[in-house]
């Protein structure tokens, strides 16, 4: 019996996802699940990599334990984020989060230099300021030495593969979110590197999911009790979940709905024009073609109201309340002012009374002005698609945790009048595994 593990890591929560296949269907068990989050570290919102790390192997221990060892494992996580590398291997600082604000004077400092639209017309990315360029200009205007010290810079899942082979390597998916691919060559864009002044040696090779990093290194081994390939999937977790769309929605919209929702289509190749930019659509690299998605706040709002609350009602219960909730106040979530602030409940008070809109009290209210504008939003979004492509889509397919929200499907569904289908819920897992298998059998 052939085992795959995937190593799920988002951005509130991470988990350990067994394999295996009846056939061509998967089936999975969760293994081990833990917390995540960006905590305050000095003046930044960092990612606790080591602790992060230290729960990675913790779950590779329990396939040994329970007698169920993967031929192979594949990481995913979000995109953007990155460490640097020195010239001895080791990490030079922290692993700053998306959610940071240092990226506030990178973006008018980047733009300077290369203008938003000739980014747009080089990536098919859209600016949005935790991209990892406005990142890497944050570096050099707020620390420099650290870019000169580095030698690599390694997305997260690249990373952590590093600490488990020993191999620096990038994964293509994800290096799309930098805003540093060529979206015509699918490498990296020497020339906007060249432009901002960034040292060409931290970009390592790209390469394509399913390829094998390599053996974990010997200490890793002997630690967690067996040895496996660490297998490139589409490390993108958005990348991941989308080979798990359904096939008969392959071919129409799709949302995938955790902390962000990424709303989009799949296309064979990137459409960088004027107007696709207009309408808020990314170019992203998927595992075969393009993802044209939108990025939406996602379920991010719910779960910090929901954290406010002490994590007292699931998320089932806050959409039984919200069904129950009379308030009709819709918010703009894509707002940045819902991006990283000190309270949720706080920036949607001060959001409705900025506009004479009424204020949400209980936890029903909060969570009904959320998935409102969540629905609507995506309403308009599906509409926006089919502007941009000339097509009718008459069904969005949702995957992921939000899949599971009812409420937000049903007001999905009767804000945008397409018909919403729901799940797979461990779609990115699933993806994950499906990468490793056929890496697998390319293999034989």
């Amino acid at each position: 019996m052939n085992y795959y593990l995937a190593i799920d890591l988002g951005a509130s929560s991470g988990r350990h996802i067994l394999g295996r296949y009846e056939g061509s269907e998967p089936v999975i068990e969760e293994l081990h699940r833990f917390p995540n989050g960006a905590v305050r570290t000095g003046k930044n919102l960092c990612w606790e990599v080591d602790r992060l790390f230290g729960e990675i192997k913790s779950g590779l221990k329990k396939c040994a334990e329970v007698g169920k060892v993967p031929i192979s494992i594949g990481i995913d996580t979000w995109g953007v984020d990155f460490v640097l590398i020195d010239k001895d291997g080791k990490r030079i600082g922290d692993a700053v989060s998306y959610r940071d604000t240092r990226t506030e004077k990178a973006m008018p400092y980047v733009h300077g230099i290369i203008s938003d639209k000739e980014l747009y017309s080089r990536t098919g990315i859209q600016s949005q300021s935790f991209n990892t360029i406005y990142q890497l200009a944050a570096l050099k205007l707020d620390n420099p030495t650290a870019l000169d010290e580095a030698e690599h810079m390694l997305l997260l899942p690249d990373y952590f593969n590093y600490l488990l082979t020993g191999k620096i390597m990038t994964e293509y998916t994800n290096a799309t979110t930098t805003g540093l691919i060529n979206a015509k060559t699918g490498d990296w864009d020497d020339e906007i590197i060249e432009r901002l002044g960034l040292p060409r040696r931290i970009f390592t090779e790209i390469y394509k999911p399913t390829t094998v990093v390599g053996r974990m290194k010997d200490d890793i081994a002997d630690e967690i009790g067996f040895n496996a390939d660490v297998v490139m999937t589409a490390s993108h977790d958005t990348a991941s979940a989308i080979m798990a769309v359904p096939e008969e929605s392959k071919d129409g919209i799709y949302i995938s709905s955790g902390t962000w929702s990424l709303m989009g289509i799949s296309t064979d190749n990137a459409d960088c024009s004027r107007r696709c930019g207009e309408l808020g659509f990314s170019n992203e690299g998927g595992f075969n073609g393009i993802n044209c998605l939108k990025n939406i706040m996602g379920l991010w709002m719910i779960q910090q109201v929901r954290h406010e609350y002490d994590d007292k009602y699931s998320f089932a219960q806050l959409c039984e309340m919200a069904e129950k909730s009379e308030i009709e106040s819709v918010v703009d979530c894509d707002s940045d002012e819902f991006m990283s602030p000190e309270s949720m409940r706080g920036a949607i008070d001060k959001y409705c009374s900025d506009r004479n809109l009424p204020k949400p009290e209980a936890p029903g209210d909060y969570a009904k002005v959320i998935y409102t504008s969540l629905a609507k939003c995506y309403a308009g979004c599906a509409d926006r698609l089919e502007e941009l492509t000339g097509r009718k889509y008459d069904r969005i397919q949702i995957i992921g945790g939000g899949s599971n929200a009812v409420y937000l499907n049903k007001l999905t569904e009767r804000f945008s009048g397409r018909t919403v289908c729901a799940g797979p819920a461990e779609a990115t897992a699933i993806g994950n595994i499906a990468a490793q298998r056929f890496a697998a059998e390319k293999e034989r």
